[in-house]
């Protein structure tokens, strides 16, 4: 009796053993496909090699973005098992591909169903970005390159003509000034030129006599003082005939003094 008992224990154990090691694998989690592409669904199964887990369906569906389920294919499948294999694990994968999808709304969860006799496995799912064009390298970083390497290099050469066009303007300015300088520095004494001659010189015979006395008179004045209203009228009067001569004509003969 108690043999018996421990027979059934390890039917019992074993069929627990075996069922735990059943599973279903859909890897990688996301793909993006082109409507040219097609995508490849992922299904890896993983069974002992018992005569009861090596026979099984596979079920391939999709959840499109309404959440509704839509059926792709099934297929049966029957593994023979290798010798020397007996009750070892396997994992042997039966994808799917899809080639081409009908268009961007083929975007969805895709999975994989695995069914045996008492035991039934659903992989995670595959997420299918389904695009209409791929990804199209743009060249706005070289653009961008070019654009600032193009106003550098004009920024540049534009400085370099102002700084030429001021150094053509200022530097002869400033060269004149110093060669002036030098001249003026460098002129002996000799160079200089005379003073100008006295206005005594544009006058004629007669008004130079007559400064002549007037200076006289100046430099050797009489020890009789006139009276302050004489010596007045006779400035006058020595300055209205000085304004009225001309070459040629005689002098005054009238005098402001008594």
């Amino acid at each position: 009796m108690a043999s018996n008992l421990k027979v059934i224990f390890l039917f019992l154990w074993l069929l627990q053993c075996g069922g735990g090691n059943v599973d279903v694998q859909q890897i990688p989690p996301i793909q993006v496909a082109l409507l040219k592409e097609g995508i490849s669904i992922p299904c890896k199964v993983t069974f002992p090699y018992m005569p009861k887990y090596t026979k099984f369906s596979i079920f391939y569906y999709w959840i499109n973005s309404l959440g509704q389920k839509i059926s792709i294919c099934s297929r049966s499948e029957k593994v023979d098992i290798p010798s020397g294999k007996e009750n070892k694990t396997a994992t042997i994968s039966y994808d799917h591909r899809i080639m081409p999808l009908e268009n961007t709304s083929s975007t969805g969860t895709y999975y994989c169903e695995v069914k045996w006799n008492d035991i039934q496995k659903m992989g995670k799912g595959v997420f299918v970005l389904a695009r209409g064009t791929g990804y199209i390298e743009t060249s706005y970083g070289w653009e961008i390159l070019v654009t600032l390497t193009a106003l550098l290099a004009a920024l540049s050469i534009t400085a370099t003509a102002l700084l030429l066009w001021k150094r053509k303007v200022l530097c002869p300015r400033r060269n004149q000034l110093n060669i002036l300088r030098q001249k003026v520095e460098t002129q002996p004494p000799s160079a200089i030129p005379p003073p100008p001659p006295p206005v005594y010189d544009c006058l004629d015979l007669q008004q130079v006599d007559v400064y002549s006395v007037l200076e006289n008179n100046t430099n050797n004045p009489s020890p009789r003082k006139s009276p302050p209203g004489k010596v007045r009228a006779g400035a006058l009067f020595l300055e209205t005939s000085l304004m009225r001569w001309a070459p040629g004509e005689r002098k005054p003969t009238g005098s402001p003094w008594p």
